[in-house]
This record gives structure tokens, sequence and C-alpha cells, in this order.
């Protein structure tokens, strides 16, 4: 497989660079770097997933697939009374994310190196977030959706964010089947992308 964001150990010489993001109100400051999703700028789908996700300002979240940290440190600032747990399998994205929280002064958020929900095994959160790796393929993707149901709590909920012609269609079939069709939701739509949330009843 060809080095890409989907990897333990990117092998991609590093070529730092600063971005700016306003998201939510807040304004951020995130460094990014070769071997990681979206290096350039915050990727439109993760800005869509931003402004469409529900997080109360007590949530225990879980960010899967987190890489520089754009959706887990805007979560973490809408729940400054909760915490956000920020997962990814890549080392490079997880020094990263801890950088940046601490350069946008956010203290609120633990990041773990993780495949998937492996660092996690056991706990459960009141919202779960993620913008799927889909480069890694359908099969990881799915087991973000097939297994969040058990990191949720009752009456939490998972928001995704993914583009029509990357499987929005078959993603939202795989949400239903684990979650229940009432319990599936398209809270938005923008350029594409669908913003999903499946709520665990």
């Amino acid at each position: 497989m060809s080095d890409h964001y989907y990897t333990e150990r990117p092998t991609a010489a590093s070529d730092r660079r600063a971005i700016r993001a306003e998201l939510r109100g807040f304004s951020f400051r995130f460094i990014s770097d070769a071997g990681v999703f979206s290096r350039g700028e915050v990727d439109y789908g993760s800005r869509v997933l931003i402004e469409h996700m529900e997080i109360s300002p007590e949530a225990n979240v879980l960010d899967v697939g987190c890489g520089y940290g754009p959706i887990g440190l805007a979560a973490a600032r809408l729940a400054p009374r909760g915490h956000v747990t920020m997962l990814d399998i890549n080392e490079r994205a997880v020094a990263l994310a801890r950088e940046n929280a601490a350069l946008n002064e956010i203290g609120n958020v633990t990041v773990l190196q993780s495949d998937l929900y492996a660092s996690v095994a056991g706990a459960k959160f009141d919202a779960i977030l993620s913008n799927p790796p889909i480069r890694a393929g359908k099969a990881v993707v799915h087991r973000i959706l097939s297994e969040a149901k058990d990191h949720l709590l009752p009456g939490g909920a998972l928001w995704i964010v993914i583009r029509n012609k990357q499987g929005a269609p078959t993603a939202r079939a795989k949400l239903e089947e684990v979650f229940g069709e009432d319990a599936v939701e398209e809270m938005g739509k923008d350029k594409g992308y669908r913003i999903y949330r499946a709520k665990r009843v």
C-alpha cells in the first residue's frame, strides 16, 4: 500500500505548515505536516461536520481519526466543561493534535494513538465524531460505523460526514442496520457532503 495518512508511521518527509481557521466562531491556529489528512487546509467535509455537530457544554466526546485536530479541538471549545478524546492511527497526526491543543490553549482533551477504537475499549461517550478515512477502504469505514454503538451512552450519537460519491448511501444503510432506521437522520448537506447522525436509543 502506498504511504498515505492512514498509516502508523508516515514516511513522507516532514513539511510543516501553519493554518488559520475560524470554526464555530472560534479562531484556531494549526500546525500541519506531510503524511496527514488535508495538510494544506481544514478539509471542507470536516468544516461541514463541525458546523452541524451538536455538542453540549458538558459532553464527553470521542473523535475517531482526528488527524491534526480540527474536529476534536472545535468540539473541545464547544464542551468547556466536558472532555474530548481524540484518536488516530497515524503517529505524526497524534503528535500534531497534541501540539495544536497546546498551541490553542485547549486543556480538556486527550490524544491517543489508536487503531480505531482499540485505545478506548469499554469507554462510552455522549458523542462520537468522525470524518472517516475513505482511503483506508470500505472495511475500515464500516468498522467505525458498526463499532460506534458500543461506545455510546444511551441517548448518545455518532456524527459522521461522507461524500455522496465516496459512499454516503452505503454508509447510511450501514448505520440503519446497526442503529435502526428511525435512529439515523441526515442533519445537513453541502457540496455533495452528507452529515448523518445515528443515535443510540
